[in-house]
């Protein structure tokens, strides 16, 4: 990805990146390697998602900041209601949280709590679609029609499908996003 954004011009010309293989219970990185982390839709995939938060929060900096997602309450239950397979296949989401229990979860490991909000209530939609006609069916109709919208969407990005899911998001934004800050202080020291 990074190449490609370099290719178009869209990475800052002194910026740098490398791609590892790593776990996320156990990261190859020394402590307090990054001012700033992305934690993109992983803990519903680990059954031990707090040893994995424990990992986040060894790699970044004091006083770094991470941006924690994870699919948002609502519209992941509609989808483990939809389907089953949407949940029980082998790497899948094995568990839906609520935004208390992520930023709980989250301050136990040390994090101080920051801000949140939602994001992606267009892509809702889409999965529910997804589940309800089978995930792994991507030509029924429904899917295709709707995945052509989404992509239309987020190349085009007209005004008019921006506005609406700036006001869906609150509601059945697909995820949801938590900023935390590991304190400049280490509680555990």
């Amino acid at each position: 990805m990074f190449a490609a954004m370099a290719h178009e011009g869209e990475a800052p010309a002194e910026a740098k990146a490398e791609t590892v293989k790593g776990d996320a219970l156990d990261m190859p990185f020394d402590d307090s390697s990054f001012d700033r982390v992305v934690a993109a839709e992983i803990f519903e995939h680990l059954p031990h998602d707090t040893a994995a938060m424990k990992e986040l929060y060894r790699v970044l900096k004091p006083g770094g900041i991470a941006a924690v997602t994870v699919p948002s309450f609502l519209p992941e239950r509609i989808c483990w209601a939809l389907s089953e397979e949407y949940h029980t296949n082998e790497g899948g989401h094995i568990r839906i949280y609520t935004r208390a229990e992520l930023e709980a979860k989250l301050k136990a490991t040390g994090f101080v709590i920051g801000p949140h909000h939602h994001a992606h209530a267009l892509h809702a939609p889409y999965w529910w679609i997804k589940c309800a006609v089978g995930t792994d069916n991507n030509d029924h109709p429904a899917a295709k029609a709707y995945h052509d919208l989404l992509v239309w969407d987020m190349l085009q990005a007209p005004k008019v499908t921006r506005v609406a899911e700036k006001l869906l998001n609150p509601v059945i934004g697909k995820s949801v996003i938590v900023y935390v800050r590991k304190p400049h202080t280490d509680a555990a020291s």
